[in-house]
């Protein structure tokens, strides 16, 4: 699949990578992976685009890769991405671009966690769905991405059915904005869902079971208020109830 590959990384070159290196200061990676929900076998790695090489790679990308993480190279993980999923990947990593540079703005790089699902082979040779989350991590002075820390999530035991779509979520009290389109027949551009400040505080609530009353108390919101929240996420979302909003929005990389 090597031309597949390459055709990832001229993707990422294409987009304004650093073209210096770039310092990742004191960042603890381990405690930023444990603050990102996670709904099934997960690994997780730092990739730095400057040089196209991996640091603080987890120890479980063996147990559900079968790859030893002190070895595994970049190319090895993109070339465990299913075949017909290669062309999805370099078109969100094209719409991301586009997302920063029109409508979200370059200098938030930061603060927006990118996430898609993707088929990754594993140990067993079998392909299985996962959740990719990634958040830039640094940026050089001309806001070229350098370090992203990437989250892999095993989701197969909730789908195994790929919605091809991109979700950026908001961080620091940014919005967010789901279930992009990627595919021909939709509007890529404006077919969005977004989600403010307030909505995500609550929805996380939801995710962790909290009632309304309980929502209430944990954002000093009125019990009105925070049901009004909850029935503009469902209506948001485009669900029914709790259940069916909480699988979508693990799906989404938004809990």
């Amino acid at each position: 699949m090597k031309m597949d590959v390459d055709k990832l990384f001229a993707t990422w070159k294409s987009n304004q990578i650093a073209i210096k290196d770039t310092d990742l200061g004191e960042i603890n990676i381990d405690e930023l992976v444990s603050s990102i929900f996670s709904a099934g076998p997960t690994y997780y790695y730092v990739i730095d685009f400057y040089t196209m090489t991996l640091s603080h790679v987890s120890s479980t990308i063996k147990d559900i890769h079968g790859v030893d993480p002190d070895t595994v190279t970049f190319s090895d993980i993109l070339n465990l991405i299913h075949p017909e999923d290669v062309d999805f990947v370099s078109k969100t990593e094209q719409k991301a671009a586009e997302m920063f540079d029109n409508i979200i703005g370059r200098d938030k790089l930061i603060k927006y966690k990118f996430n898609f699902c993707i088929r990754f082979k594993v140990h067993t040779g079998e392909y299985k769905l996962f959740l990719h989350q990634s958040l830039v991590l640094t940026l050089d002075e001309h806001g070229g991405f350098g370090k992203s820390l990437n989250i892999h999530t095993d989701i197969s035991h909730l789908t195994t059915v790929n919605n091809y779509k991109v979700s950026f979520v908001g961080l620091l009290g940014e919005p967010s904005y789901t279930n992009i389109q990627i595919y021909e027949g939709n509007d890529s551009t404006t077919n969005y869902t977004s989600y403010s400040k307030r909505e995500i505080e609550v929805l996380k609530l939801i995710g962790e079971g909290l009632t309304n009353s309980e929502i209430s108390k944990r954002l000093h919101i009125a019990l009105d208020t925070a049901k009004n929240h909850r029935r503009n996420i469902l209506d948001k979302a485009g669900v029914k109830n709790t259940a069916q909003l909480i699988k979508k929005s693990i799906l989404e990389g938004l809990i």
